[in-house]
């Protein structure tokens, strides 16, 4: 389909693009925040655990995550159909670094559980199919 062929999208694309932006920009930045042991100091006990003890494929599952989320909503902006590739693997990655949280045995609180596990997967399962609708209704190509 050729940029000619496209349809004008919904104003809610560009709220929800710009947001899925946000997010992940959010989560690339405490990707490289985590970076820093310093910073990690002033983390609490239950998010220095899962910090710590991350094996090399968790923190690339949370790398993949973040900056290919990063990838899809700027190419969801340019209104690419690669954005929905680039959102699934940011899916994937999030599958792969929650199971790392959930396999160390923490005991999380509600608010954790919440951000930690239950609001990532619930944004990046949307953002999926937010991109695969985008693409049936033609608002990406």
């Amino acid at each position: 389909m050729t940029n000619a062929n496209r349809l004008r999208p919904h104003w809610s694309f560009w709220v929800v693009s710009v947001l899925a932006l946000i997010w992940n920009g959010m989560s690339a930045a405490n990707f490289i925040v985590q970076l820093n042991p310093d910073m990690i100091a002033s983390y609490r006990d239950n998010e220095q655990m899962i910090i710590q003890g991350r094996p090399f494929w968790a923190t690339a599952a949370f790398a993949i995550a973040a900056f290919a989320g990063v990838l899809g909503a700027v190419l969801l902006l340019l209104r690419m159909r690669f954005a929905y590739h680039a959102l699934v693997a940011s899916m994937i990655g999030t599958v792969f670094a929650v199971a790392h949280s959930l396999m160390l045995g923490i005991s999380y609180g509600f608010g954790e559980i919440i951000g930690i596990i239950l609001l990532p997967l619930m944004i990046a399962g949307y953002l999926v199919n937010f991109s695969r609708r985008a693409q049936t209704k033609s608002w990406i190509s």
